[in-house]
């Protein structure tokens, strides 16, 4: 898992005024709430008095969680400002200024596409890697579907992965018409993997098989599109935790899917999905082709949660791969990039230390500047020689 990404942290839809939200991301919990204006904003969840929960449930009902423009801690009533800086400690009377060291981390925070980003990093704004741009979003010739939030029980890596796999879908989603493979035909085509156009990330596009659909959803997608005989079809990644698929069902119609992933922990990942499409625009096909990607998403779902190991190998000696796999290959080629820029969090330091006597925080971009913090920031593997020790103790 990396820092100094964009990360979903909640649907806007599930974000009131009234109230914060505590959204679990690479091992750590965040609190994100509206400031009196309606901005969404993203503090670390530990307050530095002790340790209470900034996004934490607090059903009470007589204290309010958000004032003004600050979030109000449920332990003792400390309130911090969207800067992360307390505002308040009704302790030492209303109106006094707190300590310097009375602050926590808040993250750089975007609300796009019906989804609260934040900038889980310490990067200056000039240097962070974007948010992936869904250029055809507010195209009226384009539709989006509500965002679909997938629950998984495995790592995300295991979840892009597959994504990027052209070769599981005839075994995976026979409902796709892929079923009744010939054993004396059957192969994988051949593809290329380029970069991605925005340029954090790597992109194939494939040509697939697609014999009679017997899904009734799909097979009225093929009849409006003019659908026939083969598909093609691509994925690719924007950063270690985005993927975007392409689907050209036939006469320029497509769909474009977009998978912005929040690593929870190693074991769980909560996928926020947004499905465009330029053809059957009106809104009755909404409700069909969400309940069809469900579908689509259990059937690996039913797969991936056995895989072994639940974590990405550390090397790929450690599988047989095959040249239907070169897309997986070039994205952990961009992991190991992410790996040299010093951005991957040292998960066993982490795990043996955090939630013990210690808690830990990504480092937000005010850390450049100023000092004096309380937390400490999450361990961070630096260089290639310290990869290596994690990778054989992990081995």
């Amino acid at each position: 898992m990396y820092i100094n990404f964009w990360y979903p942290m909640i649907r806007s839809e599930d974000l009131g005024p009234d109230k914060p939200e505590r959204a679990k991301v690479l091992g750590l919990n965040f609190a994100v709430y509206r400031n009196s204006k309606g901005q969404a904003r993203v503090l670390s969840d530990t307050c530095v008095h002790r340790g209470g929960s900034l996004g934490g449930a607090w059903e009470l009902g007589k204290n309010p969680r958000i004032q003004g423009d600050c979030v109000v801690c449920p332990y003792h009533g400390w309130e911090f400002n969207g800067e992360g800086e307390c505002q308040n400690i009704p302790s030492i009377g209303y109106g006094t200024k707190p300590p310097p060291r009375a602050k926590v981390d808040s993250y750089p925070t975007v609300e796009k596409y019906g989804i609260v980003f934040a900038f889980l990093g310490d990067l200056p704004e000039n240097e962070r890697p974007p948010l992936l741009e869904i250029e055809e979003f507010t195209d009226p010739a384009w539709r989006a579907n509500s965002v679909l939030v997938l629950e998984l029980d495995y790592y995300y890596e295991r979840s892009i992965e597959n994504g990027l796999d052209p070769a599981h879908n005839e075994f995976v989603h026979p409902t796709h018409g892929f079923k009744g493979i010939n054993r004396e035909t059957y192969k994988v085509r051949e593809y290329d993997v380029d970069s991605y156009p925005q340029q954090w990330g790597m992109w194939f596009i494939h040509r697939f098989n697609s014999p009679g659909l017997e899904d009734q959803t799909w097979k009225s997608v093929a009849k409006t599109a003019g659908a026939a005989g083969d598909v093609y079809a691509g994925s690719g990644t924007h950063g270690p935790n985005t993927m975007i698929t392409e689907i050209n069902v036939g006469k320029g119609q497509k769909f474009r899917q977009y998978f912005f992933e929040q690593p929870v922990d190693q074991d769980h990942t909560r996928v926020f999905f947004v499905n465009m499409r330029n053809f059957m625009l009106e809104a009755h096909h909404d409700g069909p082709i969400h309940a069809r990607n469900k579908i689509i998403a259990q059937q690996d779902i039913e797969i991936l949660v056995d895989v072994y190991p639940p974590r990405t190998p550390t090397s790929n000696t450690k599988e047989v791969l095959m040249p239907a796999d070169k897309a997986v290959v070039a994205y952990r080629e961009w992991l190991t990039r992410f790996d040299d820029k010093g951005w991957r969090i040292d998960w066993d330091e982490f795990t043996r230390r955090n939630g013990k006597d210690t808690a830990f925080a990504i480092p937000s971009p005010r850390r450049r500047g100023t000092g004096n913090w309380v937390l400490e920031p999450v361990p961070l593997i630096t260089n290639r020689a310290e990869r290596k020790v994690a990778q054989n103790k992990s081995a």
